[in-house]
């Protein structure tokens, strides 16, 4: 039989890497508390036996506020453990040991990690770990998680632990006295230092956005010369699959290599060198600690939103992906303001629009000097807008169906980390380019046969898909887009990311290979079938403000089990996209 063990503690104590660390997973690992927001579990083998460690989410007390505390404290009160591990954090001891405490008083079967002591060191914290076993009673095990010192004496203290500890009878306070000793003069100097620039009331908004600004910049810059490439080789090898199938069967060569292979090629020209600058540059300031410090910056606004400024972190994670978004707001407290930050998380572009918005930005700002940085600022406010639209709606909401007190925001702010660069790349490519990459091409396949068939299929010598594009063209021309455009919406709901590979396929209808050397010849198709800058901006706001994908869509009733919530979901972003493209489209005709 499998032995249970509980990996417990505070937030941002480092209890997903030394999850990692044991069990050889790749638990995603942020430097920002509410990072874990569910069970994570996997299996330890030592020396030929097996233990199932499970990382829990982070608690501050057995006192759960949040739907994710009550997990864990539901989990650690149940008795299924055969051991827990409390992680404390060494340079903030005087907080994590009142957890500590409070566990070894409630269970027998406990054993304490001191973690981040590199950390403490350099903030001149030292810990005597004996006399910290001694008063908690229980075995203590000083780590470095992050460069994997004393992971080995942790495995041997779970395979070999055998006895129950004592209760700790002594308050985290004389724990703290007794045991830990420290500079003053150098706790958190350098953070503080920091903070007063980046929290600033003065400079703290306007660098979050110089920031975002300058990623999306880079971004850019350096995202399309890869996509021409990208697409020249994929181009030869479509034009050497049409000669070598030639003679081959008409679902050979058009369901599959016109249909499949050519959505597939334009999925990955166009989405994968944007994600693969992006993600990484998003993860650095993961890593560092910024992420806490813009929901600091944004608390008033929030306020005066009446909504809850944990919804900032919640949107941070929908940059990524909607549906891990809508998990997120897990840490909200409130099931009025939790309800709110999940029908507003997909006014948020995930990465799926994320290259659709760049995309359509490069292709349609004229050129000449700076143009990226053009690009880059037509982006930022395009997700400023987004942020905007989030107030407003979050706004009417809290004052109509989801009246309520607004609740009081508790935020740690964790210490600045330098960003490891191998862990930065490893967790960019595996954990965000290459799932959503891999989501894309799964959804883009099956999408790229349909497209390719309603082409394909006539009835009175109409294609189906034009007897489509057709009916809903009037409509569609209201908003500032074509038929075309709108079905696209509407066939790529499984994946956001396949929107603009389907549009580009309606385009071509099969008529031949369709090679783009860089955007500004994807640029001339685009304008070859009807498309000025109107139509790019109303594409731009349809992508930012319309329904959630099917992923998020099944997470949010999973999350509310409620199908109430999630038509509103469906509806209300959807709706509010419909309003503001037919509004500039009548506003930009009349310029």
């Amino acid at each position: 039989m499998i032995k249970k063990v509980l990996l417990v503690g505070n937030p941002n104590t480092g209890k997903s890497t030394i999850f990692n660390a044991l069990t050889g997973k790749h638990q995603h690992t942020g430097n920002w508390s509410g990072k874990t927001v569910g069970n994570a579990s996997g299996i330890m083998k030592y020396k030929n036996r097996e233990f199932e460690i499970t990382d829990l989410p982070g608690i501050y007390s057995l006192d759960p506020i949040s739907e994710d505390e009550k997990q864990a404290v539901d989990c650690l009160k149940s008795g299924i453990a055969h051991l827990i591990v409390v992680v404390l954090d060494a340079t903030c001891l005087e907080r994590n040991l009142i957890l500590a405490s409070e566990i070894t008083k409630l269970c027998t079967n406990v054993i304490v990690c001191v973690n981040l002591l590199d950390e403490a060191e350099k903030k001149g914290i030292s810990v005597d770990i004996d006399k910290l076993g001694k008063m908690l009673k229980t075995k203590v095990i000083p780590t470095k998680a992050r460069s994997g010192i004393g992971i080995r004496e942790l495995k041997e203290e779970i395979y070999s632990y055998n006895k129950k500890c004592g209760c700790c009878c002594c308050s985290a306070d004389c724990i703290y006295r007794n045991c830990v000793y420290s500079d003053q003069d150098i706790i958190n100097n350098k953070d503080r230092k920091i903070d007063r620039i980046l929290t600033s009331r003065i400079f703290g908004i306007p660098i979050m956005l110089l920031l975002l600004c300058c990623i999306l910049w880079i971004t850019i810059w350096g995202a399309n010369y890869p996509s021409g490439i990208l697409s020249h080789f994929f181009g030869r090898i479509e034009e050497f699959l049409l000669i070598y199938f030639e003679d081959s069967n008409i679902l050979i060569r058009g369901l599959l290599i016109e249909g499949v292979f050519r959505t597939l090629s334009w999925v990955v020209s166009v989405m994968l060198p944007p994600m693969a600058i992006f993600f990484p540059l998003f993860t650095i300031l993961e890593d560092l600690g910024y992420l806490p410090r813009i929901a600091f910056n944004m608390d008033h606004i929030f306020k005066k939103a009446n909504a809850h400024s944990k919804m900032i972190l919640s949107m941070c994670m929908g940059l990524g992906c909607n549906a891990a978004g809508v998990i997120s707001t897990r840490i909200i407290e409130s099931k009025k303001e939790r309800l709110i930050a999940i029908i507003t998380n997909n006014f948020m572009p995930c990465n799926g629009r994320f290259s659709s918005l760049i995309m359509l930005a490069t292709v349609f700002i004229s050129g000449g000097m700076l143009v990226s940085v053009k690009v880059a600022l037509a982006v930022t406010a395009a997700i400023l807008s987004g942020v905007l639209i989030t107030f407003i709606v979050s706004y009417i909401l809290s004052n109509t169906v989801l009246k309520g007190e607004q609740s009081s925001f508790v935020l740690e702010l964790p210490p600045y980390r330098a960003p490891q660069p191998m862990a930065i790349i490893r967790r960019s490519i595996r954990e965000r380019i290459v799932y959503v990459l891999f989501r894309a091409v799964a959804v883009a396949a099956p999408a790229g046969a349909v497209i390719w068939l309603l082409q394909n299929v006539s009835y009175n010598d109409i294609t189906l898909l034009a007897y489509i594009a057709d009916f809903l063209d009037p409509f569609a021309r209201l908003m500032g887009l074509d038929g075309y455009i709108l079905t696209a919406f509407i066939i790529g709901m499984p994946a956001n990311e396949i929107v603009i590979p389907i549009v580009l396929m309606c385009y071509t209808r099969s008529s031949g290979l369709i090679e783009f050397n860089s955007l500004s010849e994807l640029g001339e198709l685009l304008r070859a079938n009807g498309w000025t800058y109107i139509t790019a901006i109303c594409t731009m706001i349809f992508s930012l403000n319309h329904f959630p994908c099917a992923t998020s869509l099944l997470t949010i009733k999973k999350e509310t089990g409620s199908m109430k919530w999630t038509v509103a979901s469906f509806v209300i972003p959807t709706g509010v996209g419909i309003i503001l493209c037919i509004a500039a489209n009548c506003i930009l005709k009349l310029l």
